[in-house]
């Protein structure tokens, strides 16, 4: 005899998770093949609610992600600036990016 098969289990880890949008993206627990569209999506959404500074949180290791990260902010048409985060907010294993101002 099998077990009964309950679908709301399955249902339920399908559903998205929705979470809150704030100034600060932490990459360590999204698989490193989302980066690049993960990325992209976050500048669009805080571009669309008017942030103007934003911190990747990519961590230190070897640096794959760091440029991975990078390679997206260079080619992202809302991104004004990057740079190396300051200490105080992760060193090196984070990046601050400054988004343009919405035209409206």
């Amino acid at each position: 005899m099998s077990a009964p098969v309950d679908d709301d289990d399955d249902a339920a880890a399908a559903d998205p998770v929705i979470l809150e949008l704030t100034d600060e993206l932490d990459l360590h627990t999204f698989a490193p093949g989302d980066v690049k569209e993960l990325v992209a999506d976050y500048l669009d959404a805080c571009a669309e609610r008017g942030f103007t500074e934003v911190r990747i949180i990519h961590g230190k290791g070897v640096g794959t992600l760091r440029r991975t990260v990078h390679a997206v902010l260079e080619r992202h048409p809302a991104v004004a600036s990057f740079t190396g985060a300051p200490e105080r907010r992760g060193g090196w294993g984070a990046t601050v990016v400054t988004l343009r101002s919405a035209v409206k």
